[in-house]
This record gives structure tokens, sequence and C-alpha cells, in this order.
């Protein structure tokens, strides 16, 4: 028989395991629920995961950068959604005041956001690693190492003089924590993507590859930053290729001789025994000096038809050219650039 004190002990038992569950249900709850990432402000921030990362870099990068603020909980939600054991590399965009189970299905699932990845304005296989490992987990060295890869850039039918015609300047829209494997074939997709069958076909109107047009649109890019004057360029240097005239282009040489410093070119500088140097050897070098950008490469593939042979930078130094037929005309025109460089003290 139940007495009135053991019903009163079962009763207070009862409260007590109500209060306990409670207690336990509101403390999931707010472990689950509640805000936890950027709880002081409303920007969001970004976190990087490198690849091979564990939960406990993981981990300690929210808390550093603090992106969280207990990291107790968070551990807790992580551990109980299995995402320990399921790290994800990646570049994330944290919103503030996110919960401990938006943040752990967010970093879960992998869905990182992605960058702009932009390259321009570049001369060398360094000065292209150098701008990808600024903006990606690749390192220089792999990028490096991979671009020099004789046996590897083979399979898209470039070799190591003209590799870098593959890379085209433009904005991308790529993941942080992509291999440089990855980053080959994507940009092997651009390259693809660019010369299209019109594309191929003003190419071999030319009588060039797309390799040569790309070649050949460095040098005009070198010579210029008029996009406006690059298709007259590009037409001079036809004409010259045409009549089997050596280019003689100044940018060919200051690529040989690897000091891009020089501002002045001198006969002394055409004595470089290099197939770069177009005063030497006659046609197209062996590969481009640059990244030629898109308009560099239109510039080549609608070239302006004319019967120029030769152009001086104007002596007034607005980065416009004087065209000539004729070599006297020409040195005329070089005589005065020359006086007024002199005048200007460039050396």
């Amino acid at each position: 028989m139940i007495t009135k004190k053991n019903q009163k002990y079962y009763m207070v038992g009862m409260v007590a395991i109500s209060v306990l569950v409670s207690s336990f249900v509101f403390y999931f709850y707010q472990v689950f629920f509640s805000p936890n990432t950027l709880t002081e402000t409303d920007q969001a921030a970004t976190l990087y995961i490198p690849s091979n990362a564990t939960f406990q870099q993981v981990s300690d990068s929210l808390t550093q950068n603090e992106i969280i603020t207990d990291v107790i909980s968070f551990s807790f939600v992580a551990k109980m959604m299995k995402y320990q054991e399921n790290v994800k590399p990646g570049r994330y965009t944290i919103e503030p005041k996110l919960s401990n189970k938006e943040l752990v299905t967010l970093l879960r699932s992998g869905k990182q956001t992605p960058i702009n990845l932009t390259f321009n304005n570049i001369r060398t296989k360094e000065d292209l690693a150098e701008k990808i490992s600024k903006n990606l987990e690749i390192r220089e060295d792999q990028f490096l190492e991979l671009i020099r890869d004789s046996l590897y850039i083979r399979k898209f039918d470039f070799n190591e003089e003209t590799i870098m015609s593959m890379f085209i300047p433009d904005t991308y829209e790529v993941y942080w924590d992509m291999t440089p494997e990855q980053l080959f074939d994507r940009m092997y997709r651009e390259y693809n993507k660019f010369w299209t069958d019109d594309q191929k076909a003003k190419a071999e109107a030319l009588n060039m590859s797309p390799v040569e047009v790309s070649t050949l649109a460095s040098i005009v890019q070198a010579e210029t930053a008029k996009k406006d004057e690059r298709a007259k360029i590009a037409g001079v240097y036809i004409n010259r290729l045409q009549r089997n005239i050596p280019l003689q282009a100044d940018p060919t040489l200051v690529f040989a001789l690897g000091d891009f410093s020089i501002k002045r070119v001198l006969n002394v500088h055409k004595e470089i025994d290099s197939p770069y140097n177009t005063y030497m050897y006659a046609g197209l070098p062996p590969g481009p000096i640059n990244l030629p950008d898109k308009s560099s490469l239109d510039a080549v593939l609608n070239y302006q038809e004319h019967n120029y042979l030769y152009f001086c930078a104007k002596e007034d130094f607005s980065g416009y050219h004087v065209f000539s037929t004729n070599l006297r005309d020409h040195l005329n025109q070089a005589r005065k650039y020359q006086n007024a460089l002199n005048a200007a003290k460039v050396f």
C-alpha cells in the first residue's frame, strides 16, 4: 500500500526528474540552436580550412579568429553530428549569429564560397606562380614544378616554351582549395572556350597556329598599352612576317636578357644569341614573352591591313606610335624619339 509519505516522495521525485529533463532539454536546445558565431558583429568572416586539416585545427582557427564564442558547445555539436571525422577543406563564408547546428551543417557539407581568381600583367612563369599562390591554396613551388614538367604539359599539347599561352588573363571563379592539376585542367578548358572554330579559322588564314597567334599577341601587348593601337601594330608585324623581314621587336630582347628594368634597348643588347632575339633570327620566337590578354589576341586575329613596316614611339611620350612604310621615314622618327629620351635623361 502506498502511504501518503511515499506519495510525497514520489511527487518530489517526479518534480525533480521533470526539472532535470527540462533543464537537459533546454541545455541541448541552447547548445544546438543558440547563436554562436560573430555574436558581436554584423560582418561575415572568412574561414580557410587547409587540405588534410584536422578538427582540432578547424576548432583552433574558429577560436583564434574569434568566429565562435563557445568552443565547447561547438565541439559537442560537431561530435554529435559526426563532423569531427568529416572535415572538408575550403574557403567558407561564416555569417553572424549562426547556431552550432547551422555552422556544423555548413562545414560538413563542404559548400565553400568560390573566389574570383584574376591574373594579368604576367611576364614569366615565376610571376604567374606568385600571383596564383596569393589567391589559392596552391604553393608557388607546386605550380612551378607542374608548369616545368615537360611530360605533364605534353598532355595539353604544349611544351615548356609554349605552355604559358594556355593561361589567358581574365577573372575566373574557382575554389580556393583546388589542386594544381585541377587548375591546369580548368585553364585548358578556358583556353579551348576562347579558341572557337571561328577563331581557329582566323588563325589559319594567317597561316598561324593558336600558339603562334599567342606569341605574336604577346609581342604586340609588350609594344603598347594602348588597346586601340594594337591591331595596327599587329598589322606591321604580320606584314614583316609575310615578307620574311625580321620582326626586330625590342621586347623580345628584353625577355631574352631577362632584365625587365631595361627602359632603352641599345645595340649591345641586340648581340645576345637567343631564339628570342628577333633582330638576329627571322620569324616568331619559340613562345610568348608574356601572357597576352584577349584584346591582344583579338588584335592579331583581326589585325589592321595596311602597308606599314615600321613604327616608333612618339616623342611626346603619349604611349602612341608613328607608323612608316619605309626605313628613311622610320629613322627620322626614331631620331626624334631618341632626342626626346636624351632630353628626358632616360638611359
